[in-house]
């Protein structure tokens, strides 16, 4: 069954969400979907159960990784390097792997970078257990991790559509994001028990081995039950042809800025969260280990909810981007740590519906033959934000406080959320709308030639 090509393929935005564009496709998915409607295709089935075992297994290797690091050299910037490292390639080389996936089929690009990423896990574990490694060896091996991820982030994030089609892409995108979210509740513990049982190597190991599961999956897959798109050409002028059709889109644009914005200010948890447990409620490791766990848990309600949703509308990406950023600032201003530990689930929730919800409007409004790239440069500001504004933010958390820094965030995502919702709104030729509905007030953008308001009760 094939989804069409071109943008045919895809849904559109909602009139009332984003401004319409003369390549915007007029397919739309249906609006309601059970929680978990795309596990019913087999091959999204099986992608999904792969990714189970592997999302635990690379978040058993972050804090393994971290923790070899810091064993080698006794040094938090030796840690910081090898996370520089590691998302280095995709801030130098991650538009050129949007146009490789493009070009390539998806399946056969995602068995050479998982098994290169397996291969690379597999190498760290022998010279971790074999007592060689060294610290070079984690820089070389987190830089070669990097270089995989410029290819394999982009394709995974399109090749979903090829899985489930438009209809249940946003339920699929979900589901993705729960599967990640949920992981990282399980893998950061394993990895706790293997290091202080018998060593780093034993948690590369595991996550060497967990890429069996992915790459039995991708191998399993009925490659007539994908559903088929079209590939870009090889041709020359297709980077800038790819940053040219973002610009020229603003459903594509906006939702990307609104997201550089976001994840460069107010994603930085590890700066703010350390803070907060060490400098302003004195709690140790023990909280700050508390406070992402229960971002954790609303990540995970965030991404199940989205999974109910049958659309992704920009209108639920600007408030949830807004929400976000009340949120910080509220926690920024709470004085015992049980309320700011509260407040780390509804963060943990919107973030994941600003996350899930501009992955899947980005997709729905993206031809397909440009998908590779749109999501390459949409993982690229989303990946690279954090690592590029954490000094930033850790310059003014150092300088003016814990609160001040995480209340700067939060405000720069409210203030860039709002701008940017006044904006898709005067592009889409829209106006606010406030009324009541029901008996309750109602705020909405509705078309500037539509005059009436919503009946008062």
């Amino acid at each position: 069954m094939s989804s069409g090509p071109g943008a045919a393929s895809a849904p559109a935005p909602d009139p009332h969400d984003s401004p319409p564009t003369s390549g915007t496709p007029a397919a739309r998915p249906a609006r309601k979907s059970s929680m978990f409607s795309s596990l019913k295709v087999r091959n999204y089935r099986l992608f999904f159960m792969g990714q189970v075992v592997s999302n635990i297994g690379t978040w058993m290797q972050r804090i393994a990784q971290d923790w070899l690091v810091l064993s080698l050299t006794g040094s938090s910037a030796a840690v910081g390097i090898t996370t520089a490292l590691q998302f280095l390639p995709m801030l130098l080389f991650g538009l050129y792997g949007g146009v490789l996936v493009d070009r390539l089929r998806k399946r056969p690009a995602l068995l050479v970078t998982q098994s290169a990423m397996a291969l690379t896990a597999i190498a760290l574990a022998v010279l971790t257990l074999t007592g060689h490694v060294q610290v070079w060896h984690v820089y070389l091996a987190a830089f070669a991790v990097g270089l995989a991820t410029v290819v394999d982030n982009p394709a995974r994030q399109s090749f979903v559509s090829e899985l489930v089609g438009p209809g249940q892409l946003q339920n699929a995108v979900s589901l993705n994001s729960a599967n990640f979210q949920s992981a990282r509740l399980v893998g950061p513990a394993v990895a706790g028990l293997l290091i202080t049982g018998v060593g780093t190597g034993y948690a590369f190991l595991f996550n060497g081995l967990s890429f069996i599961a992915p790459l039995t999956g991708l191998l399993l897959m009925r490659a007539r039950e994908l559903h088929a798109v079209e590939r870009a050409p090889r041709g020359k002028g297709q980077l800038r042809e790819g940053v040219r059709y973002v610009t020229g889109r603003p459903e594509l644009i906006w939702p990307i800025v609104l997201v550089g914005f976001v994840g460069t200010f107010a994603f930085n948890f590890p700066v703010y969260l350390s803070a907060f447990a060490d400098d302003v409620f004195h709690a140790g490791a023990g909280a700050y280990s508390m406070f992402n766990t229960l971002m954790a848990v609303g990540s995970v309600a965030g991404a199940l909810l989205a999974a109910r949703r049958g659309t992704a509308r920009l209108r639920l990406l600007i408030m949830a981007a807004m929400a976000f950023g009340a949120l910080e600032i509220v926690a920024a201003t709470t004085p015992e740590l049980w309320m700011f530990a509260l407040l780390m689930i509804p963060l943990g929730l919107f973030g994941m519906t600003v996350n899930v919800t501009t992955n899947t409007s980005l997709q729905m409004s993206t031809d397909p033959a440009m998908r590779g790239r749109v999501m390459a440069l949409y993982m690229m500001i989303f990946l690279g934000g954090s690592p590029v504004g954490a000094p930033i933010v850790g310059w003014i958390t150092d300088t003016y406080g814990a609160r001040v820094g995480l209340a700067a965030g939060g405000a720069v995502a409210a203030i860039a959320a709002a701008v940017i919702g006044l904006v898709l709104a005067r592009v889409g030729n829209l106006r606010l709308s406030v009324g009541w509905y029901g008996g309750h007030p109602r705020v909405r953008f509705v078309p500037r030639e539509q005059d009436q308001l919503a009946p008062a009760a």
